[in-house]
């Protein structure tokens, strides 16, 4: 796989659905910045044909190592996180699933049902994180149920295979040199930042701080009807240097637990029906 292509396609489909994340861009470079990335982030379920093991391969047939593993215990998450040793500027991977057993005999079901209807040879693609949703048009009445229980099971039941965040490099920004001026440039901009945990999670003491934008809500067809739902959200990380000297490259759980709540419904009490885009097939 052409490793350019790929990662511009992962761009490319994410602000499709995040139109947020490319004008928050513009911005910064209109600020005489250039924009790096520090990590992506896809989401999946702990079934076997399509867990992390098997997103994570087409990234390891590049020269990616796994680095390490969180738990998530309250939203019944479990991640690992992937870096490239020979090229340290490439972005880092974190991919996290849902533990689905953990989880309501009927969510159980519909996930089951949702794989179980797929021809088999979907799994064998190498390029299955750019498909997105490979199952048919949800259901909005699914939709409501998986969101009762997980917002995160909704999210995934609606955008399926994609990027769920990219994040912006923080530490290579010149014009900004804190995350706190990130996040006040971005709302004088209008941009409603997740307050959830503070806006700023982590600390300097745990070498890692993180902030988010809400996701962007768009307008999406389901079967019933166009309707509201969030798509995915723009991060940026600001990362401190080790007792060793070297900048920390890893993440923490507690803070990636609040990040995980870009995409969450209840958050977005401060949208209105005028801050829909225009209806996404997805």
């Amino acid at each position: 796989m052409d490793v350019t292509y790929f990662f511009e396609e992962l761009w490319k489909q994410y602000c499709l659905k995040t139109p947020s994340a490319e004008r928050i861009k513009s911005l910064l470079e209109k600020e005489g910045d250039t924009v790096f990335n520090d990590h992506i982030a896809i989401r999946t379920f702990d079934d076997l044909r399509i867990d992390i093991n098997v997103l994570a391969k087409p990234f390891i047939s590049m020269g990616y190592k796994e680095i390490s593993d969180y738990h998530f215990e309250t939203k019944k998450l479990y991640a690992k996180h992937y870096e490239h040793p020979q090229n340290p500027t490439a972005p880092k991977i974190f991919i996290s699933q849902l533990l689905v057993k953990k989880f309501s005999d009927q969510l159980q079901q519909t996930v089951q049902h949702l794989l179980d209807n797929l021809d088999s040879s979907v799994f064998d693609q190498e390029d299955l994180i750019l498909r997105g949703r490979v199952w048919d048009t949800p259901l909005y009445k699914t939709y409501l149920a998986l969101q009762n229980e997980s917002e995160y099971a909704a999210w995934m039941y609606v955008h399926g295979f994609c990027s769920n965040h990219f994040t912006v490099d923080v530490n290579k920004l010149e014009k900004f040199n804190s995350l706190s001026s990130v996040n006040e440039f971005l709302k004088s901009k209008g941009f409603i930042m997740n307050s959830s945990g503070g806006e700023i999670k982590g600390s300097p003491s745990l070498f890692l701080e993180q902030s988010s934008i809400l996701a962007d809500i768009i307008a999406v067809e389901f079967q019933e009807g166009i309707k509201n739902s969030t798509s995915c959200y723009y991060e940026f990380s600001y990362r401190y240097k080790q007792e060793n000297g070297e900048l920390f490259t890893g993440f923490i759980a507690n803070s990636a637990n609040k990040i995980f709540e870009s995409t969450d419904m209840r958050l977005q009490a401060n949208y209105n029906s005028s801050d829909l885009k225009s209806p996404t097939k997805i």
